[in-house]
């Protein structure tokens, strides 16, 4: 059976500073690091915790399947417990952040930010 999702694909333009945004901007975690032929590199950060790791893949990895791209919204959701000192902190740490934390219809917090290649992500107060 399914027991938890292993990883999500957002596609960057740079491994390395994709490494450096996520693990030295959000404080996550490098969880894999591995060569995987020529030009290729198996990267994978998390948030410190989590089961559910992110590859950062090259965009040139998925030429065949157009809607792995960068500089999107990624539909992925990530969660806070206290939103105002998350988002005070990654402002602090350089996040680009579309807008100031704004209640959502389902009465939560809630802010869309950007990585360097414009992949966009929700962060929600749990």
């Amino acid at each position: 059976m399914i027991t938890h999702i292993h990883a999500v694909t957002i596609v960057v333009s740079d491994q390395d500073k994709a490494i450096d945004y996520y693990v030295n901007v959000l404080g996550w975690k490098k969880t894999d690091d591995a060569p995987m032929g020529p030009g290729m590199r198996w990267v994978t950060v998390a948030p410190k915790g989590a089961q559910t790791s992110f590859a950062l893949s090259l965009p040139s990895w998925y030429t065949r399947k157009p809607s792995l791209e960068m500089g999107i919204n990624t539909g992925i959701a990530f969660s806070t417990s206290d939103m105002k000192s998350t988002y005070a902190e990654l402002s602090k740490r350089g996040v680009k952040f579309k807008s100031e934390p704004e209640m959502m219809p389902w009465g939560k917090l809630g802010v869309w930010f950007l990585d360097p290649d414009a992949n966009e992500f929700f962060m929600a107060e749990a």
